[in-house]
């Protein structure tokens, strides 16, 4: 089991400490510490992909990339790692899995991945956003200098596909169409690029994030170290010249770095970066365990872009409703406190030397102590509620308070966990509830003693 680490906090005095609310929705993720956010809009979902800092990292301390997902913008479905450096065998698997890009072309999924030792860009490719991801070419798609990092994807209107990355200078490469080769030499952009001994406007300095919109190509990034803002640049082309326009964000002395992701969904537009706030409610030192956070972009009518305050807490509105009568993921979570994510394989036999076959693997919400929550946004009773089933697997045995619209809001049932020492075991459990109808915010409150069990799914009937 992953033991709790920085992310276990008194429930009120943290969230007072760094100017929580109770509706806080940013950090968007909150059992494991997440950055370099690269969201991709695929069949009415957007896949949010992220490095993932380890919870002891004192420095940079990557192996992995993770995935959620969500399509009302505020709850997030935990997919686990979706893909690691282990995935490519000419690197060091241990450490340096830093900013990645996944976009969609032909129904092939592309998955770009700075590689750590400068020793380039990686691709991976998948039949599907989920993975599983495999290396189709055994080595760096770009292997050009020590500037090959926070590779960022777009693909033009007439097909052709551009690869831009750097730190501290920006880069490009035409992709051939099948996107895990290159058509043509790297090119330094010499419109960003710095000049020893020039003013340099743009402060470009790292995470480039290119699209296209309404005819206008954008390159937004981090801007100035340290701390890092968001600044960006239009141009008319893919390959600019690109005209610095001004800052998305401003730095602030509460976060080091930056990252943005941008996308439109469902009508809106939404720029996704970091803080460090889940790591310092419990430790007072800097230490790179990050958080993704989110915010609605708007756009002036001349394309430019409107500055956003530093990441407010309240985060984005929901978009959408959450269905309870279907199977609804434990790790579905707008917000928690508390608990962590892991993943769990259940196996026919108890036996290290026979195994038996695997019944199933499971992503289940994990380190569950008394006065933990997680609250999901938005659920729609259309069809009111008699009953809900919830899968767990105890180990000490707890309640399950379930709320409506506040942490202290009304019970609308309370799941008893009374099994003990079965937390491989995972077993459905039928609880009453009072009936309630509309559009609720839910709480799931733990209550109990010691490490109580972990949560699986849960749906109402």
């Amino acid at each position: 089991m992953i033991k709790k680490t920085v992310l276990k906090y008194t429930l009120n005095i943290g969230l007072m400490l760094t100017g929580f609310s109770l509706s806080a929705q940013n950090p968007i993720i909150q059992t494991k510490f997440t950055a370099d956010p690269a969201p991709m809009v695929y069949k009415d979902t957007v896949f949010l992909y992220t490095s993932h800092d380890e919870d002891d990292a004192f420095g940079f301390k990557m192996k992995d990339w993770l995935l959620y997902t969500s399509t009302d913008m505020v709850n997030w479905t935990d997919h686990g790692v979706v893909a690691s450096l282990k995935d490519f065998k000419w690197t060091d698997p241990e450490n340096g899995a830093w900013a990645p890009q996944v976009i969609e072309r032909n129904g092939k999924f592309y998955m770009y991945c700075p590689m750590p030792g400068q020793r380039g860009i990686g691709v991976l490719v998948a039949d599907s956003p989920y993975g599983p991801f495999k290396d189709p070419i055994g080595k760096p798609l770009v292997k050009n200098s020590s500037d090959d990092i926070d590779p960022t994807v777009l693909i033009d209107d007439d097909g052709q596909a551009y690869l831009y990355w750097g730190n501290p200078n920006l880069w490009y490469v035409k992709l051939n169409k099948d996107m895990i080769s290159v058509d043509g030499p790297i090119v330094k952009d010499p419109s960003i690029a710095k000049v020893k001994g020039s003013p340099d406007p743009f402060h470009y300095q790292e995470g480039p994030w290119a699209w296209k919109r309404n005819g206008n190509y954008y390159m937004a990034y981090a801007s100035t170290c340290c701390p890092e803002g968001i600044g960006y640049a239009m141009g008319k082309s893919a390959t600019g010249p690109w005209e610095y326009k001004g800052m998305i964000m401003d730095s602030d002395k509460r976060s080091n770095g930056n990252h943005p992701g941008i996308i439109d969904y469902k009508g809106k537009s939404y720029v996704f970066g970091f803080n460090y706030n889940l790591g310092k409610q419990t430790i007072s030192k800097h230490y790179e365990r990050r958080s993704i956070c989110v915010s609605e972009l708007m756009y002036n009518t001349d394309g430019t872009i409107q500055k956003l305050p530093f990441w407010n807490p309240e985060g984005v509105k929901r978009i959408a409703t959450l269905n309870p009568y279907e199977k609804v993921e434990a790790e579905t979570i707008a917000y928690s406190e508390g608990l962590k994510t892991e993943k769990k394989t259940e196996w026919e036999r108890n036996n290290p030397y026979d195994t038996g076959k695997k019944i199933t693997d499971r992503l289940v919400v994990s380190s569950i102590n008394n006065g933990d929550y997680l609250k999901v946004q938005g659920v729609d009773f259309s069809k009111g509620t008699k009953s809900i089933d919830v899968s767990v697997a105890s180990m000490y045995g707890g309640t399950i308070e379930i709320r409506t619209d506040a942490l202290d809001g009304p019970v609308l049932g309370t799941v008893k966990v009374t099994g003990k020492a079965e937390g491989d075991i995972f077993k459905t459990i039928n609880t009453p509830v009072k009936t309630i109808k509309g559009v609720h915010d839910l709480y799931f409150v733990f209550k109990g003693e010691k490490d109580l069990f972990y949560f699986d799914w849960w749906k109402f009937n």
